[in-house]
C-alpha cells in the first residue's frame, strides 16, 4: 500500500534559479507533482510561515523532478496515471485544478 504526504518546499529551474515556493506531493517519499501556492489558495499571511517549513525541506530542481517523475512512470506508480492501492487517496492534489489548467 502507497502513502501520499505533502510539503511546502522550494522548487526551481534546470540552473537553480527563478525559485519558486509550492506544495510538493509525495508517495512514499518520492516526489510526484507540486502545486503552486495561488492555486491551492494559499493566503499571503501564510507565507512567511510555508517560507520556514520550505527552508527545512530539500529543494528540488526541474531535472529532479523529470528524474522523479520518469521513475514512477517506468515502475506504474505515479497516482495521478495509473491505478494505485493507496492508504489516504483523500490527500491527492484536487485533479479539477489540474484539467483547468489544460488546453482545449
Amino acid at each position: 500500500m502507497y502513502r501520499i504526504t505533502s510539503s511546502y518546499c522550494w522548487y526551481s529551474d534546470w540552473i537553480n534559479k527563478n525559485r519558486q515556493l509550492v506544495k510538493m506531493y509525495f508517495i512514499n517519499g518520492i516526489p510526484f507533482t507540486w502545486d503552486d501556492l495561488e492555486d491551492i489558495g494559499v493566503s499571503k499571511e501564510d507565507i512567511p510561515k510555508l517560507k520556514i517549513i520550505a527552508d527545512n525541506q530539500r529543494k528540488y530542481n526541474i531535472e529532479d523532478l523529470y528524474n522523479y517523475y520518469s521513475y514512477l512512470i517506468e515502475e506504474e506508480c505515479n497516482p495521478l496515471l495509473f491505478e494505485m492501492e493507496l492508504e489516504n487517496p483523500e490527500d491527492l492534489p484536487d485533479m479539477a485544478e489540474c484539467e483547468e489548467d489544460l488546453p482545449n
